[in-house]
């Protein structure tokens, strides 16, 4: 009897045609990631072909567009000094000796120093003795006067008593004549008499009113020339009063600018005195911020954890090392304590804007002169764009056009894109 040998057949498993559906559909997903992977690299690859230069995340800087206020200050740092510290200058040729010390408390009108001047003090006495000259030509004028009024009048009561004996001679040669007492040539010299006595008498009293009048007129020129030399005289004696140098003002001698019984010159500076009374800042303020300064303008000074109101009261006209100096005035009561030359932080608030556009201020508006910028887009591209930028303050910078709020820009130095219209930033 034949021994069947065994195969497997009872175990195979009978399936339907069609399992090819299965690879199909792994295939088909497959090509659809392909194709997504390769449309992803296509964007990449255009968007880096299509940039005029690719830069890295952390070589820029970059801000929001935003709205709010905007306030221009800039923020200086400032020296105390004496807002009144005068110097005080040689009236005259002299020698100088000094009443007072380096240091010294002073009040005003204390003397300082005293000048002699031997030049200043022999043209007073000059001047004085010239006075007294005029004044005494005066009193011998006055007396020459008043005696050719005398004189003049004499004259006229002389040139009366003619005329009136003429008239006495006239009336009786009328009673003569109309009796035949007298001829007629008698009777016309005494009337010739009379005329000349008349004639007389009218002229010595206009000689005396001119004799008066001009009088008058010499006596008021000299009295005009003492009065000229009056003011000399004074001039000279003010002139002698500078020889002693006076404090003008209250407060500490500084240092003086010559030495003890020095010769000195006209105008030479000799002394200055510093009133502790009254202090200001000085300040230096960066040239570029120069134009948008301006007297008035309200300032803040911090000092000792504090903050003061003051206000701008001066700006030099020149520029030294890039900087313009100018001065604030404290407002109100001023701090306790303060020393000249001490260091302060001020604060000057140039205008507030409200509710604007704003952006933070970067290097972007020196390097492009605010001409234009670099916006960043979602696809991580930064397109070059025309904007118009207004007030600038220590942090912010005004957005007047090409902008809109919530945009990145980029506000780092923009210097080397320089004609680049399109950069890719990556990270």
């Amino acid at each position: 009897m034949k021994t069947a040998i065994r195969d497997t057949s009872a175990q195979d498993i009978v399936r339907e045609a069609g399992g090819k559906t299965p690879r199909l559909l792994k295939l088909g997903l497959l090509g659809v990631v392909v194709l997504g992977v390769a449309w992803g690299l296509y964007n990449v690859l255009s968007q880096w072909l299509s940039a005029d230069a690719t830069v890295s995340a952390d070589r820029i800087r970059t801000a929001v567009v935003t709205r709010g206020d905007l306030l221009r200050d800039i923020n200086v740092q400032g020296t105390i000094v004496a807002a009144i510290s005068p110097t005080l200058y040689s009236p005259a040729n002299g020698t100088v000796t000094f009443e007072v010390q380096p240091g010294d408390t002073v009040t005003r009108g204390q003397v300082l120093a005293v000048l002699d001047s031997p030049e200043v003090q022999s043209e007073y006495d000059q001047g004085v003795s010239t006075l007294a000259s005029s004044q005494s030509e005066t009193q011998r004028q006055e007396i020459q006067a008043r005696k050719a009024q005398m004189a003049s009048q004499q004259i006229i009561d002389l040139a009366e008593v003619r005329l009136t004996a003429a008239q006495r001679e006239m009336r009786r040669a009328e009673e003569s004549i109309k009796i035949q007492a007298i001829s007629q040539i008698d009777y016309e010299r005494y009337r010739d008499d009379l005329a000349t006595a008349e004639v007389e008498y009218k002229h010595a009293r206009q000689d005396a009113e001119l004799e008066k009048d001009s009088l008058e007129f010499e006596m008021r020129m000299q009295h005009l020339a003492v009065e000229r030399q009056q003011l000399v005289v004074d001039n000279l004696k003010r002139r002698v009063d500078d020889l002693t140098i006076r404090s003008p003002v209250s407060g500490i001698v500084g240092k003086p600018l010559v030495d003890q019984k020095a010769v000195v010159a006209p105008n030479q500076p000799l002394i200055a005195v510093v009133d502790l009374s009254a202090f200001e800042v000085e300040i230096r303020i960066p040239e570029s911020y120069a134009d948008e300064m301006g007297i008035g303008m309200s300032a803040e000074i911090q000092y000792n954890g504090q903050t003061y109101p003051g206000l701008l009261t001066s700006l030099s006209p020149e520029v030294v090392n890039s900087e313009v100096t100018g001065r604030i005035r404290f407002q109100g009561e001023m701090p306790e304590s303060l020393r000249q030359s001490q260091r302060v932080t001020s604060r000057i608030v140039m205008d507030y804007l409200e509710n604007v556009l704003k952006l933070q201020r970067g290097s972007f508006t020196d390097s492009g002169g605010g001409r234009y910028a670099f916006v960043l887009g979602d696809d991580g591209m930064a397109r070059r764009r025309s904007i118009v930028l207004g007030a600038r303050s220590v942090s912010d910078v005004e957005v007047i056009s090409g902008l809109q709020e919530g945009e990145t820009v980029v506000i780092s130095s923009i210097a080397e894109f320089e004609g680049l219209d399109q950069i890719q930033i990556s990270n």
